[in-house]
């Protein structure tokens, strides 16, 4: 991290003067043998030259003090690690975060470090650390930030950018005038109702004066993110032109995505495992248009190369002719360019398979989706969570320019609802400090009757978290953190889940047929020969629904009897958990060594290779990275199998719905197959859709390498 920001000041330190050699040295210095003496006095002679000099001066030494004392902040983090939680720093990569957080609760047990109170429990860590994320992601939910955007010709947009993320925070987290009055509390006016509309005008006021500080400063940080953005991505264009087709998780997506009490790493790996499936959903789409338009531009463009290639073969000094190397350039970016834009012939996608295997890693999807996967209008939504990577840059060029008004027009409107927010949903808890209510998972006070709480919760409509937020992030939490003890209304929530599960287990198909289908069921979703064991099973679940209504029959010769994704999921959540369905007192469930003659893993009745870890990769493998990835699969059941209870139980009252605004959320499952054990809770809302985009750069090489193998396709949808 150190490092990181050090080098974060060189670049810029480094954009800076390069981009000032460029525009006032360079003539000067190849003309004449005094060129230095004339650069000088160019640059001295220029007073705008010299005024954004001094601004970027000044900016740079605020960022080397802020750099400075997140150096010390990290300098006291390195010593806690080594002398309180017994870490050493060239041991720290090899433990996992449940083992540093088990440190931590020892520790407090110990040494007292939180006086407030005796134990610190594992919800107490993550609200520490996720306190004003989780602020966000509720916001997101309840659809309260104005980040939808009406523009002409192109109709609703979603909009929310680094920078425009970052003076939301400024302004409601920890800037001047902001509504907290340290890292952990709340200024104590907002919680009173008394005088919510002095507060609002008061917040108003804040947000213009941001907004105005904005408009003032938008030329020169515009200036910035240009030559950032030409340095950043100039040479990768040139050598990878496929690099702008490729598709990454937009920053609005993130949010919209992102559980309560979600980590930033466990948020990462779960929309990194997503990656391929919602990147073939994407590629399924191809347009007829574009695929002949792409095939005779790149048949004119490689005509023409073919004879410059040859020519230069024939005799070297055609090089020589000017611009003769452009033309060779810019005829292979377009050929590699048009090239992405045809499908390929072979390949064939079931889009409502691929979307519901989406789901299962992401968790969140709109009711509409459902019996739509082949639309244009769900993969356009779609699109607003997973943007190309040329919307992201366009859409960061566009932030300086975008961000004052949308602060000015947009967010000041909000001025009384966000106070309102903040007043209502502001809870203190002992140790911790003033957190976000929707964080405490609270199925009594934020539950949606809607997604299997009915009877548990009394929200309103107005406290219910929208899309299962609640209740999809409290099975996440528990399933992450199997020790924690969640309270009674949480407790009794989990026990009602398990409950319906086992009855929908009681008349769906076995476990071991399950299992025994597996490696046909990897099949149709995957063109990998072998998977790993939590992904075969998930893959069996997810496809049982296809093979049992096509009539395919199963390795006995028998033909399966119909069945859905519900009682598919149920099921092996039956087997996986048994009597222990996320119960705080065990060690996970699913991890394999945890329950050696279980049925689920290499049993006498169920022999499954593909589903057997050898001993060799368990000996290869950490039981921490065995139980990591099981509890995903655990969750990725859940998701599935809530989504689908939810869904059946809706179809009656659901109305055909858009994007905008709250509308009715639906599962994402191809139930193919007749539907024999229909299973009930009710229908919820989701908010807008919007789009967005993030700078996350950790994970560009990977997505640019899937991505500049996956063609960008667009408008019509292929269906199975």
């Amino acid at each position: 991290m150190m490092l990181s920001e050090f080098f974060e000041l060189v670049q810029f330190l480094f954009v800076v003067t390069f981009t000032t050699f460029l525009f006032n040295c360079v003539d000067t210095m190849s003309s004449s043998p005094t060129g230095h003496q004339q650069c000088t006095q160019r640059i001295q002679e220029n007073s705008w030259i010299i005024f954004l000099l001094i601004m970027a001066a000044t900016f740079w030494v605020y960022r080397l003090i802020k750099v400075f004392c997140n150096i010390l902040s990290y300098w006291e983090i390195r010593q806690f690690y080594i002398k309180a939680l017994k870490i050493r720093m060239d041991e720290l990569c090899n433990f996992t975060w449940q083992e540093v957080q088990s440190r931590l609760i020892n520790l407090q047990r110990e040494q007292q470090m939180c006086i407030h109170k005796k134990e610190l429990t594992e919800l107490d860590i993550y609200h520490r650390i996720l306190r004003f994320k989780n602020y966000m992601v509720a916001m997101v939910n309840k659809s309260l930030l104005p980040v939808q955007l009406q523009l002409p010709l192109l109709g609703d947009v979603v909009f929310l950018t680094q920078g425009l993320k970052y003076n939301f925070e400024l302004i409601l987290f920890w800037g001047p005038g902001s509504l907290f009055q340290n890292k952990w509390n709340l200024h104590p006016k907002y919680k009173r109702a008394g005088n919510r509309l002095e507060l609002a005008q008061q917040l108003s006021r804040v947000i213009l004066l941001m907004g105005l500080a904005n408009l003032l400063l938008c030329p020169f940080i515009l200036v910035w993110q240009v030559l950032y953005a030409f340095f950043s991505y100039t040479e990768v264009i040139r050598r990878e032109p496929g690099s702008l087709g490729a598709r990454r998780w937009s920053l609005y997506g993130r949010l919209y995505l992102r559980h309560f009490n979600e980590l930033d790493h466990e948020l990462h790996g779960r929309l990194g495992r997503g990656y391929k499936p919602v990147t073939k959903y994407m590629n399924s789409f191809t347009s007829p248009l574009l695929t002949v338009l792409a095939k005779n531009v790149a048949f004119f463009s490689g005509s023409v190369l073919a004879v410059l290639i040859a020519l230069t073969v024939y005799d070297e000094d055609v090089l020589t002719v000017q611009h003769i190397l452009t033309a060779i350039t810019v005829l292979g970016v377009v050929i590699t360019i048009t090239r992405s834009f045809i499908p390929d012939e072979h390949m064939v996608w079931c889009p409502e398979q691929l979307l519901q295997c989406v789901l299962a890693h992401i968790h969140y999807m709109p009711d509409h989706w459902k019996g739509n996967a082949n639309k244009s209008e769900t993969r356009d939504e779609m699109a607003q969570l997973f943007q190309y990577k040329a919307v992201f840059i366009l859409e960061e060029l566009l932030s300086p320019i975008v961000t004052p008004f949308i602060l000015i027009f947009l967010l000041r409107n909000k001025s009384l609802e966000i106070i309102d927010f903040f007043r209502n949903f502001t809870v203190e808890v002992l140790g911790v400090g003033d957190i976000c209510s929707f964080a405490q998972m609270d199925i009594r006070r934020h539950g949606n009757p809607q997604w299997m709480s009915e009877g548990q919760t009394e929200a309103s409509v107005y406290q219910q978290a929208e899309n299962g937020k609640t209740e999809l992030s409290l099975m996440h939490f528990t399933i992450k953190n199997p020790r924690w003890q969640p309270p009674q209304d949480s407790s009794v929530f989990i026990s009602h889940l398990k409950e319906k599960v086992q009855q929908d287990a009681a008349v769906g198909p076995s476990t071991q047929l399950l299992l025994s289908e597996a490696p046909l069921c990897t099949s149709l979703l995957s063109n990998e020969s072998a998977t790993a064991g939590p992904d075969n099973l998930l893959a069996s679940v997810l496809a049982h629904p296809v093979l049992t209504a096509s009539g395919l029959p199963g390795r006995d010769r028998r033909f399966i009897p119909p069945s859905t994704a519900a009682s598919a999921a149920a099921s092996v959540l039956a087997s996986l958990s048994g009597s222990q369905l996320p119960s705080r007192n065990r060690v996970h469930s699913l991890h394999p060594a945890n329950h050696p003659e279980s049925p689920m893993y290499c049993s006498d009745r169920t022999v499954v290779d593909s589903m057997c870890v050898s001993d060799s990769r368990i000996r290869s493998q950490t039981s921490s990275a065995l139980h990591s990835e099981f509890a995903s699969a655990e969750m990725s059941l859940h998701a599935i199998y809530m989504h689908e209870v939810h869904q059946q139980s809706s179809l009656p009252q659901r109305s055909s719905g858009h994007w905008q605004g709250p509308v009715p959320m639906r599962d994402l499952s191809s139930n193919t197959g007749s539907q024999l054990h229909p299973i009930h809770t009710g229908s919820i809302s989701v908010p807008t859709p919007l789009r967005g985009w993030t700078e996350e750069e950790e994970e560009e090489e990977e997505e640019e390498e899937i991505n500049s193998r996956s063609p960008p396709r667009q408008d019509t949808g292929s269906s199975c």
